[in-house]
């Protein structure tokens, strides 16, 4: 019987880097853009990327993009139950 092999969904080309953001790091966040957690998008804990990544509810995840445009821009997820 063949075993079943894992796939790495961040390396796949079209999935952007994603990171936990530390506690300090999350407060900052919050902090600049004077706003409540509950104000961030949310992202399931569930996600395939969320899941790669060993987040847990609470936790904030930092996605970096390219834009043609825009060069490297980052928005942030808030990791809930689903």
């Amino acid at each position: 019987m063949a075993t079943k092999k894992e796939f790495n969904v961040f390396m796949h080309e079209l999935v952007p880097e994603h990171r936990v953001l530390s506690e300090k790091e999350k407060e900052e966040l919050l902090n600049r853009y004077r706003i409540k957690i509950s104000q961030l998008p949310q992202i399931l804990v569930s996600d395939p990327a969320v899941v790669e990544l060993g987040a847990k509810p609470g936790d904030v995840i930092e996605i970096k993009r390219k834009s043609p445009t825009a060069g490297v821009y980052y928005y942030y997820r808030l990791v809930v139950e689903g």
